[in-house]
């Protein structure tokens, strides 16, 4: 039995991203408000504050107004205004058709919105937090939970100092108990003991299944004669064909650089389709290519986001915790936005909290949290848009984009019609003989490149001597099922290059690659035997994003 230091707090947070900051900072608020004295404390599995926040990003300022209403003169690195929004409809690899904006969903205009680094406005949070007394620890990952009585009563964070057998190296050092009256989980898309805690409280029951897609973005330098700062432009189409939803974005930001990416929902069926070679071909179309040729790609990443919305929401509290943000599904996919929802569902949460530890409760179901959800417009964004993404998914692009037009911009996502998708994303790959194959063209270097070196401007790390983050229920499933079955697609819907299928030997050998994971849970989610589970490695490992 591992002897482990304990560590008694008021609240702990798990995650320092848009949801977790906020929560600690509107307890903190409360607390001084009240004259009460609370002890917070904020658990980060990045090296530090902002290295596994990967976001587009336009930023809507609603939640922010309200935390921080004076953000502007405290500094709050947000400064690049949208002046100008472009959608196209993509043909095909050359042609394209500018959406006039009667027929895009309102949703998607971006006017007082900003164009930012999500990692470097959650690093100005964690400013903030610790201004007012917030202890932030970046490189703990919170590993396992404590459930007592039924209820959660803080979290376990991960050992350091373990070989790939689970032995104890030189240096080693367990982790900690963080105990709390009050756990919130705000550990982002997929976090792992989000979906621990939603299974073992059944927090899901009578939902849709939650539905995601795979986002890559990179960071170019471009010249200067190719940018229009604040421009936003947002494509769908080409070359995504068939079943096969989602959208670009090309966002116009400060200094000369341009931030594109692609969004793939990963309901598609067909198992030869490898999201990052759609994104790398994407850029060869003229919208992107025109205006990154003569640039420099100076960053890479890559994260699965929550699109489910309200129909595959959890319930978000259950004895002694709460959930929030991404680990819960907050995003408002009708705009593409998820930072201002992350934020509101953390302060909610903080609300909720702080009004049960006035009261001396400890360890209790919060459903207050519930109430103050369904009163906020958190809620109304949600509703409206509940509809979206499973329209997309039921009537196709052109009908669904029709149906989403119509029902944003003329009945305020009102319409007395409910679009549920039950299937589960994993669920949908046909047998890989029944489609064809896709042949994707070389990289060229210069507008598109290979996973390797994508991966190395992740600045992706992991100490080598370590137990694999990557679990396999059955460690026969991806060559006797996947490869049989479905040509393992674990090869090409990761975007990192984490899994091969090594045929040097006399029979395949599945390959597992974790030190190249950029922490985007998309092989948790799609495997199609749901054999993978995903968990935090050591802390302070995987990618360590700059400003993205």
């Amino acid at each position: 039995m591992v002897e482990r230091e304990t560590m008694e707090f008021d609240v702990v947070i798990v995650g320092a991203g848009p949801a977790g900051l906020s929560a600690a900072i509107k307890l903190a608020q409360q607390a001084q408000e009240k004259q009460k004295e609370l002890m917070i404390c904020v658990v980060e599995k990045g090296s530090e504050v902002g290295a596994h926040i990967l976001s587009g990003a336009v930023f809507e300022t609603r939640a922010l107004d309200e935390l921080i209403p004076d953000w502007a003169q405290k500094g709050a690195p947000i400064k690049t205004a949208v002046k100008q929004d472009d959608i196209y409809w993509l043909n095909n690899e050359s042609k394209s058709i500018k959406v006039p904006n009667i027929a895009v969903p309102k949703t998607f205009h971006n006017h007082g919105n900003y164009i930012v680094s999500m990692g470097n406005v959650c690093r100005w949070l964690a400013e903030q937090a610790e201004q007012l007394g917030i202890e932030i620890f970046p490189g703990f990952s919170a590993h396992s939970l404590i459930i007592e009585d039924d209820a959660v009563k803080g979290i376990i964070t991960g050992d350091m100092g373990l070989d790939e057998n689970g032995e104890q190296k030189e240096g080693y050092m367990p982790g900690m108990e963080l105990r709390a009256k009050y756990t919130v989980f705000a550990e982002g898309c997929r976090g792992h003991l989000g979906k621990e805690l939603i299974s073992r409280f059944n927090l899901d029951a009578d939902k849709s299944p939650q539905h995601y897609g795979l986002g890559f973005k990179e960071i170019w330098q471009v010249p200067p004669e190719n940018h229009v700062e604040g421009t936003v432009v947002h494509s769908t189409g080409w070359p995504l064909t068939g079943d096969t939803n989602g959208g670009s974005f090309m966002y116009h930001s400060e200094d000369n650089q341009i931030v594109v990416g692609l969004i793939v929902d990963l309901n598609y069926s067909n198992p030869h389709l490898s999201p990052y070679d759609e994104f790398q071909q994407m850029k060869h179309h003229p919208v992107f290519k025109d205006v990154l040729k003569g640039g420099k790609r100076i960053a890479y990443g890559a994260r699965a986001i929550a699109k489910g919305g309200l129909n595959s929401l959890p319930k978000m509290h259950f004895p002694g915790g709460i959930l929030t943000g991404c680990d819960a599904g907050t995003l408002n996919f009708a705009k593409i936005k998820g930072n201002h929802t992350a934020m509101k569902s953390g302060m909610l949460a903080a609300e909720a909290i702080f009004e049960a530890i006035e009261k001396e409760a400890q360890y209790t179901d919060l459903t207050s949290y519930q109430e103050k959800f369904e009163a906020s417009w958190l809620y109304e964004e949600l509703y409206s848009s509940r509809n979206f993404g499973p329209a997309l998914h039921k009537l196709g692009k052109l009908l669904g984009g029709a149906y989403n037009t119509l029902d944003q911009n003329f009945f305020g996502g009102k319409l007395p019609i409910q679009f549920k998708d039950n299937t589960p994303d994993h669920a949908t790959l046909l047998p890989a003989s029944s489609v064809d194959k896709i042949d994707y063209p070389k990289y060229d270097n210069e507008i598109s490149f290979d996973k390797l070196s994508s991966v190395f401007l992740s600045n992706t790390n992991h100490e080598e001597s370590q137990p694999c983050h990557l679990k396999l229920k059955n460690a026969t499933i991806p060559v006797t099922v996947n490869l049989t079955d479905f040509d393992e697609p674990a090869q090409r819907y990761c975007p990192a290059g984490v899994y091969e299928i090594d045929n040097t030997e006399d029979a395949p050998k599945f390959v597992i690659n974790s030190q190249n994971c950029v922490h985007c849970k998309t092989c948790d989610i799609k495997d199609p035997s749901q054999n993978i589970t995903w968990v935090t490695p050591e802390g302070a490992g995987g990618p360590n994003y700059p400003n993205m």
